[in-house]
């Protein structure tokens, strides 16, 4: 396809471009004639030639680059969608697209609470909702929860880095309780009963992991 347009303007630049220099000898050819008269009659006629001749080769040039045009859509390896899609690649360069993904959401403030709280996002004007999204920022590991139960006193620190986070080693230090909700992650432990604000403890470093 890249050969045949390489021809193509070729040949536009030879019939357009390049003057072809036995019209031009014979436009600017002077005439003969005696006298001064005969002069400027010759003059004049000459005048009249060259303007007849460039308008007839001026409809002549729009025929033929008519022609070529045409010559080229109806060239069969010729693809008018591929060339209607390069037309408007620009334009649709410059569109604005609307992102297709929420924004992730955070609890603010970020409550913990007994199993008698639903869980979700916890805010303002929403309070009587627990989180259940939690991180520690410590020991990177998710929060897990377990509703009517409580950590046994006897729970430290060896026995959550060892265990976490399969329940059926945790549930050797759980014990039931009503209303409760045991929370942990791999270094550190609570049993919460009413909704409590995480930032009154200043022990933990959870944080909402966004929902």
């Amino acid at each position: 396809m890249a050969k045949d347009l390489d021809e193509l303007l070729d040949e536009v630049e030879t019939k357009f471009c390049r003057l072809d220099p036995l019209r031009l000898d014979l436009g600017e050819r002077p005439k003969s004639g005696g006298g001064g008269g005969g002069t400027h009659s010759g003059d004049r006629n000459g005048a009249q030639e060259k303007d007849a001749l460039r308008s007839t080769e001026t409809f002549k040039k729009e025929d033929d680059l008519d022609s070529l045009i045409n010559e080229i859509f109806e060239e069969p390896n010729f693809d008018k969608k591929s060339f209607q899609k390069f037309k408007s690649k620009s334009s649709s360069n410059t569109s604005v697209r609307a992102p297709i993904q929420g924004l992730s959401k955070s609890c603010s403030p970020v409550y913990l609470s007994g199993s008698a709280i639903p869980c979700g996002i916890g805010t303002n004007t929403s309070q009587s909702r627990a989180c259940d999204r939690l991180r520690c920022v410590a020991c990177d590991f998710r929060i897990v929860s377990y509703n009517d139960y409580m950590w046994d006193k006897s729970c430290d620190y060896l026995f959550f880095r060892n265990n976490m986070p399969e329940f059926h080693k945790l549930k050797t230090k759980l014990i039931e309780k009503k209303g409760a909700r045991a929370y942990a992650c791999q270094c550190s432990w609570r049993t919460v009963e009413e909704l409590t604000d995480l930032q009154a403890d200043h022990e933990l470093r959870w944080v909402c992991g966004k929902h």
